[in-house]
């Protein structure tokens, strides 16, 4: 499974999924068709699958138009999104899976940026390979997705789900956020080494207009906040003991930055 990075609108990424034995291509979170029908054709190559993350415009932006050009492919979605999504077929819960390319993505229920939010991980296949996970909008790289219909406690539950996944994850968020998002988390955790370096190296590759995304979840936990409510540095930053007040109280902070 080949894995395409798309960028799009002003800061999305959306990512094509290539089997080039089939030639057939699976897109999660389509923020709009053009640059993912321009992939498909330098692929020549079929899209059968489209994989959502959430409801919001900017990840399903491109449904209808991928659909009337490949008007056979499945459209997933969460069980929660009923509705709320262009063309879903196949509604996901906790603990589904979905098949592609010879490899099968677990679901993962990850309310908190929206109520109904999954996300898809795909374990590796070899023990030195890295798993696969395409969250959306709940985790970024050096943030996390705004509460927009979830609560704190939701959004840590789903968070620690994704924290107890193996650290040689790669994390495939749909935003290039990597640079504000720790801007914001030196406010807050300064004395952090791992923080500094990786803000330098990212500062370095924005200033070269690289992407920042996949990032690896061994280097989130050590250097995203939202990750860390559990951590007393961050814990006496924002005067409280208690992980979800921690978390909330961040996440003000952030929204305010």
């Amino acid at each position: 499974m080949q894995i395409h990075r798309l960028p799009a609108l002003s800061d999305n990424y959306i990512f094509l999924l290539h089997d080039p034995d089939r030639r057939i291509a699976a897109v999660v979170d389509p923020a709009e068709a053009a640059p993912v029908l321009q992939c498909l054709q330098q692929l020549q190559a079929e899209l059968i699958t489209i994989f959502n993350t959430h409801h919001h415009g900017d990840h399903v932006g491109g449904n209808t138009r991928l659909l009337q050009k490949f008007p056979n492919a499945t459209v997933y979605g969460g069980e929660n999104d009923r509705g709320r999504i262009p063309g879903p077929q196949v509604f996901l819960q906790e603990g589904d899976h979905v098949n592609f390319a010879d490899r099968t993505a677990q679901i993962l229920f990850v309310p908190g940026h929206t109520k109904a939010h999954i996300a898809y991980y795909f374990p590796p296949t070899h023990l030195n390979e890295p798993g696969e996970l395409f969250c959306g909008d709940t985790l970024f790289a050096g943030g996390c997705g705004r509460l927009f219909e979830g609560t704190p406690t939701q959004m840590v539950n789903s968070l620690s789900k994704i924290r107890t996944l193996p650290d040689h994850t790669r994390i495939w968020c749909a935003h290039e956020y990597t640079l504000k998002n720790l801007q914001f988390a030196l406010t807050v955790d300064q004395t952090n080494p791992d923080l500094q370096t990786r803000y330098e190296t990212v500062r370095a590759m924005r200033q070269r207009s690289e992407s920042t995304i996949p990032s690896l979840l061994q280097e989130e936990k050590r250097t995203n906040p939202f990750l860390r409510w559990d951590q007393p540095v961050l814990q006496a930053k924002v005067k409280s003991q208690d992980p979800i007040q921690t978390f909330a109280r961040l996440r003000g902070m952030k929204d305010q930055f």
